[in-house]
């Protein structure tokens, strides 16, 4: 199999997934309408940093590891679920207590603000039981197993992040453009309990799913 000639049906899957609806974007989309770009920024940094990680698990086989253990996918998911839950209750705490003024939006973001959108985005990711699967069923069909899979893996991982990087970017200016709507008060609350009723749902999804 050669790597270049799968590099377009690589590319257009990639996209295609990273455009699904999930709890990237869900928190992507709501750091952008409530904190402006810079803030999403280190959002979109700390999921693409954790999808690099869970590349190069895969490629040296300890995510086919986690995907074949019973109690490590259960850990995995039951991790992952708590995460969701909590920053979807986190969401719909900030909806209640909303107090209707108007919020400030930092040119850019502090350093304590920044460090906790990148916490956020890695901790969603690396908690996340179905990147392990996805992996392991993605990324054999573009790399040749005759061939140097740790390698081959790295540069493939690297190409997504960088794809999913713009794309994640894209979304978070177009959001962030319409900030100021986003940002009144009544609007701001209902995007913090939907954005809310999001995180919690996919939370529940990940803990009752299966493979």
């Amino acid at each position: 199999m050669d790597v270049v000639s799968t590099l377009p049906a690589f590319v257009l899957a990639v996209l295609l997934i990273s455009a699904s609806p999930g709890p990237a974007m869900a928190l992507i989309v709501r750091r952008a309408a409530l904190r402006g770009l810079p803030a999403a920024v280190p959002t979109v940094l700390g999921l693409e940093l954790g999808l690099y990680v869970w590349a190069l698990v895969a490629g040296a086989g300890f995510a086919a590891l986690v995907a074949a253990s019973e109690v490590a996918y259960l850990v995995l998911r039951v991790v992952g679920a708590v995460v969701l839950l909590v920053l979807g209750v986190r969401a719909w705490r900030a909806a209640w207590r909303d107090t209707g003024e108007e919020i400030a939006v930092p040119v850019r973001p502090t350093a304590r603000g920044w460090w906790r959108g990148f916490g956020e985005g890695l901790l969603v990711q690396l908690a996340n039981p179905k990147a392990a699967v996805f992996m392991i069923a993605f990324y054999p069909q573009f790399v040749p197993a005759e061939g140097p899979v740790f390698a081959t893996t790295a540069l493939l991982g690297l190409l997504q992040i960088m794809l999913e990087t713009g794309l994640y970017l894209a979304l978070a200016a177009g959001v962030a453009r319409a900030g100021d709507w986003f940002r009144r008060p009544r609007i701001r609350r209902r995007l913090e309990a939907v954005s809310g009723t999001v995180l919690v749902a996919l939370g529940v999804r990940v803990a009752v799913s299966t493979r």
